[in-house]
């Protein structure tokens, strides 16, 4: 079985980057990290979706990993929504065994797919299709950041569900005792691919991805220290992208960091199919319709 890629460059990116007025140099590192991490985009969000309007926007986080001759695939497809007059967040997990149809490609296929076919836009385009609700921004994040965000931060703590060992790469012999854990990058990183000890497989997975982008953003606002901000910065440069603009991140900071402290986490439902020999995950239309309706109701004014 192929590695599990793991999705870190969560908000928490966003919310960090407001922070530079603790120090000038600081905001000035930030604007260049923001600068560093801002790719253009063809299709910009409508003035009206801008954050500077403190209107309901959507954000579509992408856990990638791309190697010379290997444009990746996006194993870690996260939906972000983020009200800042209800003050509430939503984020819904997509499985990248999703099957549904790649917009452009006209074939249907594995969700995660279609970064390896036609990359950033093509991915964006098919969750946009999937989830019925245009997808104002978008993050995409190398597996290499949750380690080192986790690091900048100071580590984080979670609530583990099962007891395990990791006999894998990142931190071969560590003991995920059940309960409340604190945990340093590599740790977070073990913690997030783990999935064959896991009696929920990718769910089990998913939810725990969940857990340690929850955890990152609770620490990384609660941060004050400069020599933290800017190891945060850092790591935020080498890994993320972003169609993001350093002012739309700034305002975004500002005018929406409280939608944070009301979190709402779901996961998309399906079954398990075979289909030529190939694993699907296959979503009832009902269940797409329910995911819909519950993202148009979180970006409802």
């Amino acid at each position: 079985m192929k590695k599990v890629w793991i999705i870190i460059g969560s908000i928490i990116g966003i919310l960090i980057l407001g922070i530079g007025g603790y120090a000038y140099y600081v905001y000035h590192y930030a604007k260049q990290t923001a600068e560093e991490m801002h790719e253009s985009d063809e299709k910009p969000p409508p003035e009206a979706n801008l954050p500077s309007k403190q209107k309901p926007i959507s954000i579509l986080l992408m856990g990638v990993d791309q190697r010379k001759g290997d444009p990746g695939r996006s194993d870690t497809l996260i939906v972000i929504t983020l009200n800042p007059k209800k003050k509430k967040m939503m984020m819904v997990s997509i499985p990248r065994d999703t099957r549904t149809e790649i917009i452009g490609k006209g074939t249907t296929d594995k969700i995660n797919h279609a970064y390896a076919f036609g990359g950033t836009k093509m991915s964006v385009d098919t969750v946009e299709n999937f989830v019925g609700i245009p997808i104002n921004y978008y993050i995409r994040v190398n597996m290499k950041a949750l380690e080192e965000l986790v690091d900048a931060v100071g580590g984080i703590t979670v609530h583990n569900d099962i007891d395990w060992f990791d006999e894998g790469y990142y931190r071969k012999g560590y003991h995920y005792r059940k309960g409340d854990i604190t945990l340093n990058g590599p740790q977070a990183l073990g913690f997030v691919r783990m999935r064959h000890l896991d009696p929920k497989g990718d769910f089990g997975r998913n939810e725990r991805q969940r857990k340690v982008i929850t955890a990152i953003i609770h620490k990384a606002v609660d941060i004050s220290s400069v020599t933290r901000i800017t190891d945060i910065l850092y790591a935020l440069g080498k890994n993320v992208k972003t169609n993001m603009t350093f002012d739309e991140m700034m305002n975004i900071q500002k005018n929406y960091r409280d939608s944070q402290k009301n979190i709402t986490q779901y996961e998309v439902k399906g079954n398990g199919e075979k289909l030529n020999g190939i694993y699907y995950l296959v979503v009832p239309q009902e269940e797409k319709q329910r995911i819909t309706n519950d993202l148009k109701e979180s970006l409802k004014e």
